[in-house]
């Protein structure tokens, strides 16, 4: 099997990892915002994110000599390792139920938002716990200043703010927003982003509704996903330690199995009134960057797998570039986030700086 050696090659995988486990939940949050179902996105999601792991599997899993202690994919699994993979597949369900939440958790709160909380909450045990969770109590105040300010906003409504004339969607513009939600068909005339009229247009279009609903359900959400992102290790006494690529396997092998049952389930049972596309390059970005941070977390250990938790920097950056996320909003709210902002990269920075101390 191929193994990355060098730190530089870790850490390239790292940053890899980083792009594109940060960019995966934007292109999900596109398809919702344009309307289409999220257990529609979050099936063609799982499945090319299962395919993702096949194919690093099937690749760099099989290049090169079979050891011993290194065995390839396919010699692997045929072995007496059934301990070591019951916790990959554990590690696999809890991530899969993870990432479901935070499907729902992004209509609500928002991805800058999210992102930082469910991040912080994977390294809640670490040491260094102190400045996450100062970073998680700023993410909940910008929350609830975000949620004023929308309140804020749609007091105006139907009045809007730049032109003092009412802006109640035409009809025509309504059928274009009910026709073709697949293809994310939306109103023909774009209102600018953080203004009321943007706010109304997108909570029509949005398959996940989230006005009238307790923006507390978008933070309970959040902190589950984060609290659910768990790693295991466990070893079977003289069986070898399962390679990456085999880990990452049977680690996605259950997130698909996991999210295929819930999400049949949810098609027939909508949760939160919930009535071919990016879903597939989400899959593939978070397969290969969980794929990615597997592989570079072995050559470099924390140093490097300890630099995806800035992911929520990518997200952050697509929330407010393709989404307007706090787009208008009030100074308060702008203070915050940059406290939350500033606040998690200092975390991640003493968490990675600590790398090399840690045994």
């Amino acid at each position: 099997m191929y193994i990355v050696e060098s730190k530089g090659g870790a850490i390239v995988c790292m940053l890899l990892a980083l792009l594109f486990l940060g960019t995966w939940p934007a292109l999900i949050t596109l398809l919702e915002r344009r309307g289409r179902l999220p257990q529609h996105t979050y099936l063609d999601y799982t499945i090319t994110n299962l395919l993702a792991a096949v194919i690093i599997a099937l690749t760099f899993g099989q290049i090169g000599d079979s050891t011993v202690e290194r065995p390839n994919f396919f010699t692997q699994l045929s072995q007496d390792n059934w301990s070591s993979v019951l916790f990959a597949m554990a590690g696999g369900v809890v991530l899969s139920l993870g990432n479901l939440s935070t499907q729902y958790a992004w209509a609500f709160v928002g991805l800058s938002v999210v992102e930082v909380i469910s991040s912080s909450m994977t390294v809640v045990i670490d040491p260094f716990v102190g400045c996450f969770l100062v970073a998680v109590c700023l993410a909940s105040a910008v929350h609830s200043s975000n949620a004023a300010d929308y309140k804020a906003k749609l007091s105006s409504w139907p009045i809007d703010n730049e032109t003092g004339k009412g802006t109640v969607l035409s009809s025509a513009s309504e059928e274009a927003v009910l026709k073709d939600r697949e293809n994310g068909g939306g109103p023909i005339r774009k209102a600018k982003a953080g203004t009321a009229t943007f706010l109304i247009e997108l909570e029509k279009r949005r398959s996940i509704k989230v006005f009238g609903k307790s923006m507390f359900i978008g933070l309970t959400l959040t902190f589950f996903a984060g609290a659910t992102n768990d790693q295991w290790h466990t070893l079977k006494e003289g069986v070898p330690k399962l390679v990456v690529y085999t880990a990452f396997f049977y680690f996605s092998v259950s997130c698909f199995i996991i999210a295929l049952v819930l999400n049949i389930s949810f098609l027939y049972h909508p949760a939160l009134g919930v009535s071919k596309s990016w879903a597939f390059l989400a899959g593939f970005l978070c397969g290969f960057g969980n794929g990615l941070q597997f592989m570079g977390g072995q050559a470099a250990g924390y140093a490097a797998a300890d630099a995806v938790q800035a992911l929520p920097l990518v997200s952050t950056f697509w929330g407010v570039v393709l989404f307007g996320e706090y787009r208008r909003s009030s100074r308060r709210t702008y203070i915050l986030l940059f406290g939350m902002l500033f606040m998690f990269i200092a975390a991640v920075g003493i968490l990675m700086a600590s790398s090399g101390h840690r045994k």
